[in-house]
């Protein structure tokens, strides 16, 4: 008689036994993440310095870096899963009814809206905004697909707060730098899908982002010390549509997303338990305080997001699910400080300043929400005219099945009505 493996305490199952797409802490976190991105800004668009974390981990990262490598974790498990599932056409319709119909209204709302109006505060009227050489239209044509390749201020709105000494950073959305990296990261997943690894050769996908890490481990220890930023900041590719993007970014970004990629793969092999949940919290800790964050932090991290995301009480796992904010506090959350700042409310200290930048920024991403991106969303299902024309030419015609000696006889008595 054979005696089963015993349980080790604190092991709740595996990934793919837990998860549940209609439960889970997915959105809960996200809303989290998109808040602590506010939270972080709120130094340097206010006072200057990046936020008191970058100080306390040696200047390795800062709370709005950290959020973002968990908005990368969440997408690569997420969008990996929607990958495998889709074909290649609606995987691509999907994400940029995610991604661009939000962008491109908060653009339109910054550039033709806010922007004007803190002009008008500063110059008593809009004269000289809309025909200004780095106006609204240049804006709009430099960042429609997240490049940022004109410029970041508009009309010289922020160049003036910086002279005034009210604003510290200038740039108008200035947390839209990581989109593009969302972008190609989803571009990435898409040629991965269609080229069917995701399903035959797997592997690939651990792999890769096992090469990205053993990158960012040889610049950690050839770093002169074992804190702060390793590897040089300022190599940049041109990547076509998407402009400019570092490489420091693209291999760190990649990495993050590629290991929330890989738990989505292999989802029925990643134990959901709570002992090795704490011990990545030690490690995060640990790296945070003593150096290597990048190396086996962010790895740690991964784990505990998607932990948390499973084990969080099911009070918490309904949020986000119907009204999903996340994306518009993220998108509005910098527009909405530097109008703040412009406007002199830095000056009621730090509690009051975030109160204020976190009520107008939800205000903003529920409109966004209920007026842009839910529409939008109902789109999924949509298909052109064209295509479906041309599915409908590409389906083979059924041949009528051939009647048999029987189906032309008469039916028995029951067909007259007399049974």
């Amino acid at each position: 008689m054979s005696r089963s493996a015993p349980v080790l305490p604190g092991r709740r199952g595996t990934l793919g036994e837990l998860y549940s797409p209609r439960a889970n802490g997915f959105g809960v976190l996200r809303l989290v993440l998109a808040s602590s991105v506010v939270l972080s800004h709120l130094w340097p668009i206010g006072w200057g310095p990046l936020d008191p974390m970058w100080k306390y981990t040696g200047a390795q990262t800062d709370v709005g870096k950290m959020a973002v490598i968990g908005f990368f974790v969440l997408s690569g498990f997420m969008i990996t899963g929607s990958g495998a599932r889709s074909t290649c056409g609606r995987y691509a319709w999907h994400r940029a009814l995610r991604i661009l119909p939000g962008l491109w209204g908060s653009l339109l709302v910054s550039a033709l809206v806010v922007l004007p109006l803190l002009y008008s505060h500063l110059h008593g009227s809009t004269d000289g905004y809309w025909n200004h050489p780095e106006g609204p239209v240049s804006y709009l044509r430099g960042t429609w697909n997240t490049s940022i390749s004109t410029h970041w201020d508009i009309s010289g709105v922020l160049s003036e707060g910086k002279a005034r000494g009210t604003n510290f950073d200038p740039g108008v959305n200035g947390a839209l730098w990581s989109l593009k990296y969302e972008i190609f990261c989803y571009v990435m997943v898409g040629v991965l899908a269609a080229s069917g690894a995701l399903r035959r050769a797997r592997r690939l996908v651990p792999l890769s982002a096992a090469a990205l890490g053993l990158l960012i481990l040889r610049d950690w220890v050839t770093a002169p010390t074992p804190r702060g930023v390793p590897g040089d900041m300022q190599a940049a590719v041109q990547v076509p549509l998407l402009g400019s993007m570092s490489v420091h970014f693209l291999v760190h970004l990649c990495f993050v997303f590629l290991i929330g990629a890989t738990f989505q793969l292999y989802r029925d092999r990643v134990p959901v338990h709570d002992g090795l949940a704490l011990v990545c919290a030690a490690v995060l800790g640990g790296t945070l305080v003593y150096g290597g964050v990048f190396v086996f932090g962010y790895p740690a991290f991964a784990y505990l997001l998607l932990w948390l995301a499973i084990r969080l009480p099911r009070p918490f796992q309904g949020i986000g699910r119907k009204r999903d904010y996340s994306y518009g506090i993220y998108i509005y959350g910098f527009t909405v400080e530097q109008a703040l700042a412009l406007l002199g409310c830095a000056q009621y200290g730090k509690p009051v300043f975030l109160l204020l930048a976190m009520a107008g920024t939800v205000l903003l991403a529920a409109l966004s929400w209920h007026l842009i991106e839910s529409p939008a969303m109902k789109l999924k299902d949509w298909t052109p005219w064209f295509v479906r024309r041309l599915r409908q030419r590409g389906t083979p015609a059924v041949p009528p099945r051939p009647r048999s000696a029987a189906a032309d006889e008469p039916e028995p008595a029951r067909a007259a009505g007399t049974g």
